[in-house]
C-alpha cells in the first residue's frame, strides 16, 4: 500500500512538473537577456534601421550597404540568445567580403516588443526579406544566413524560393530532437509548441547550401548538422571541424569557406 502511495505521489509530482514545463517552455527556449558580448567594437559601418512586421512590431536591424547592385546581401538570422552585439565578432569579418548585410533582432530581443515564438520569428524573417525587396533587391540577390535557432527560420523561408544561397551554422534536425537530447525523460514530442522542423523542409530547398558545424558541439549534436547536410539537395557544401563547440570559431579557415561560397554565387 505504501508503495502505491509513493508511486501515485511521484506521478502527481511528475505531472505537475510537465505542466510547468509546458507553460514556461518558451522561457527555456528563448534567452534574450543572455549576454556573451565581450566588448568587441564594430569595425564595419552599419545603419540602425526599424523593420515593421506584418503584425505591427518594430524590429531593430543593423544594415551595412556596400553596393546593392554589385554585391549580394546577406540577411543574418541569429540564435536563441543575446542581443545583436553578441554577433559583432562575426559581423566584423563581413567587411572583408564583397557583401552587404542586414541582421535583425527577433521580437522580444534587443529591446523589441513582443514575445518570441516559432510563428512570430517566421513573421519577423519574412518581414525583413520584404524590407530588402523594397530596396529593389530580388531573391537571387539575397543570401540567407541562419545561426543555431536561426537555421529554423532560414530553412523555413528558403524553401521553394529562389534566393542566391543558404548558410546554416550549427543547424539542428528539429527542435523536438534537440530538446530530447536535453530532456530525455520528458515527452517533448507532445509538449513542444515550437518545433522548427528543418529535416522536413530541407528537401524543399533547391539553392546552394553551406552547412557549418563543429564535432564537439555541446548544445546541438554534430550528427544533426551532418544529417542536414546529407539530406540537403545539391549543390551543397560543408565546413565541419573537429574542435568547434556550438559557438564556432570565426577563424581564417571559416572565413575563407564563407568567401568561397559567396563568390560561387556571383
Amino acid at each position: 500500500m505504501s508503495f502505491l502511495k509513493i508511486a501515485i505521489g511521484l506521478l502527481v509530482i511528475y505531472t505537475f512538473f510537465l505542466v510547468l514545463i509546458f507553460i514556461f517552455q518558451r522561457n527555456l527556449m528563448y534567452h534574450p537577456d543572455e549576454n556573451n558580448y565581450s566588448g568587441d567594437k564594430l569595425e564595419v559601418d552599419i545603419k540602425k534601421v526599424k523593420i515593421k512586421t506584418y503584425d505591427g512590431i518594430d524590429l531593430l536591424g543593423w544594415f551595412h550597404k556596400k553596393d546593392l547592385k554589385k554585391y549580394k546581401t546577406i540577411i543574418y538570422f541569429h540564435g536563441n540568445a543575446g542581443k545583436l552585439e553578441n554577433r559583432i565578432h562575426k559581423l566584423n569579418h563581413f567587411k572583408d567580403m564583397d557583401v552587404n548585410f542586414l541582421i535583425i533582432a527577433w521580437r522580444g530581443f534587443s529591446g523589441n516588443d513582443g514575445k518570441p515564438s516559432e510563428e512570430g520569428l517566421y513573421i519577423d524573417g519574412n518581414s525583413a526579406i520584404k524590407w530588402l525587396k523594397n530596396l529593389g533587391l530580388l531573391e537571387e540577390n539575397i543570401i540567407i544566413y541562419g545561426e543555431s535557432l536561426g537555421t529554423g527560420v532560414a530553412t523555413e523561408i528558403a524553401q521553394n524560393n529562389n534566393f542566391a544561397g543558404l548558410v546554416l551554422e550549427t543547424p539542428f534536425t528539429s527542435m523536438t530532437e534537440a530538446a530530447k537530447n536535453f530532456y530525455p525523460y520528458i515527452p517533448v514530442g507532445i509538449l513542444l509548441k515550437d518545433k522548427y522542423e528543418n529535416d522536413k523542409k530541407i528537401n524543399n530547398i533547391n539553392i546552394p547550401v553551406l552547412v557549418m558545424h563543429g564535432e564537439v558541439d555541446q548544445i546541438v549534436p554534430f550528427w544533426m548538422g551532418k544529417k542536414i547536410y546529407e539530406i540537403a539537395n545539391q549543390p551543397k557544401y560543408s565546413y565541419f571541424t573537429k574542435y568547434d563547440d556550438h559557438m564556432m570559431e570565426y577563424d581564417e579557415k571559416l572565413i575563407d569557406e564563407l568567401k568561397i561560397f559567396v563568390k560561387s554565387l556571383n
